[in-house]
């Protein structure tokens, strides 16, 4: 009641500070405005998501501090009683602490999304790695702002979260054990995202993202499978792209039993070497091998053409394209490629 009789016999009581706090808040959003367009029209012209990691870092942070600011101008220029604002300086203080609290956590999850593969030695950035440097950050902040500003003793809250937390980790043993999969999957450097990987149950695909739950990977088809962590920290799987993407292959070609073997197989050598030059991800390093392997067979003359491509999605273009140049520069050289025949021996019984 005393406060409406203040703003009935003088409303400038309320309307300065009100002003001063709207005011604060309008100027904070024009300054973000502006401070985001000169950090895009910077960042445009350059590689850097600096652009991005300062609009997702202060987006938020910077209207709690016009807030904050709003308020003490507010508070230092009223004329209320000194007793309506004897909680406001621990509400700023919280508030503060709150406000750079998300900005450290922002812009941690940010550096490693943007920046943690850059670090030399550093394993791939996924969104558990980037979760965890967050939780982290707000672990600190939330310990700030129990001890600091409210002066809270932290032992009888350890000991509850202790005891709470036994009851929770029972009843949440298969959540746990996925995150704490994906948390050795990520830090093992065995699978990277990007990779090539095939699980012994059959799934395959490229890795997209590991999370607090599960590996999401994209097929050939652009499908997406979903791996629990558990089931993939505990499977056998290749991974095409360690120790490094090139890979290995061979494909095979039969030739007539008139051909000369030396004289096919500098063919076959030359003409893998100059589709070097055309196919994409065709290898030249290490050199291409022609080898008469396993020769003679039941009706052909049998080469094994290996070489190397750049990826394991290069094998299918380059296996077609290869077999295409090579069996039309068999054509032109007048080699016989036969095919499969069999002889069939009927035999008549004399009926005497």
């Amino acid at each position: 009641m005393e406060v409406l009789r203040h703003l009935v016999e003088d409303p400038f009581t309320i309307l300065i500070p009100l002003g001063l706090l709207v005011g604060t808040i309008v100027a904070g959003l024009i300054v973000r405005r502006l401070l985001f367009r000169l950090v895009r029209e910077w960042a445009a012209g350059t590689d850097s998501h600096l652009d991005v990691v300062v609009t997702q870092t202060l987006r938020g942070p910077i209207v709690l501090w016009s807030i904050i600011l709003g308020l003490h101008l507010a508070t230092q220029n009223s004329r209320l009683p000194a007793r309506y604002l004897h909680h406001l300086p621990a509400i700023l203080s919280a508030l503060g602490v709150l406000a750079v609290t998300i900005a450290v956590s922002r812009l941690a999850g940010n550096a490693v999304r943007f920046y943690g593969a850059r670090v030399k030695g550093a394993q791939s950035v996924t969104s558990l790695t980037q979760r965890l440097a967050q939780i982290v950050v707000l672990a600190v902040g939330m310990v700030w702002l129990l001890k600091v500003v409210f002066d809270l003793s932290l032992t009888p809250i350890l000991t509850t979260l202790g005891v709470g937390g036994l009851a929770v980790a029972l009843a949440l043993q298969e959540t746990l054990s996925n995150l704490f999969a994906g948390f050795y999957v990520s830090i093992s450097g065995l699978v990277r995202i990007g990779d090539y990987i095939k699980l012994n149950t059959g799934e395959e695909g490229y890795v997209q993202d590991i999370n607090w739950r599960c590996t999401t990977m994209r097929t050939i088809n652009d499908n997406l499978v979903v791996v629990p962590n558990s089931k993939l920290g505990q499977a056998i799987f290749t991974n095409y792209y360690l120790p490094e993407p090139r890979m290995g292959l061979s494909i095979s070609l039969g030739v007539g039993y008139d051909s000369d073997v030396d004289r096919v197989e500098k063919i076959l050598r030359e003409e893998t070497l100059a589709a070097a030059a055309d196919i994409s991800g065709l290898l030249t390093d290490p050199a291409p091998t022609i080898r008469f392997n396993p020769g003679p067979s039941d009706w052909s003359l049998i080469y094994q053409i290996n070489f190397n491509i750049g990826q394991f999605a290069d094998q299918y273009l380059v296996q077609s394209e290869l077999r295409k140049r090579l069996y039309k520069r068999l054509v032109r050289e007048g080699i016989s490629m036969p095919f499969p025949t069999h002889n069939v021996i009927m035999e008549t019984k004399n009926p005497a």
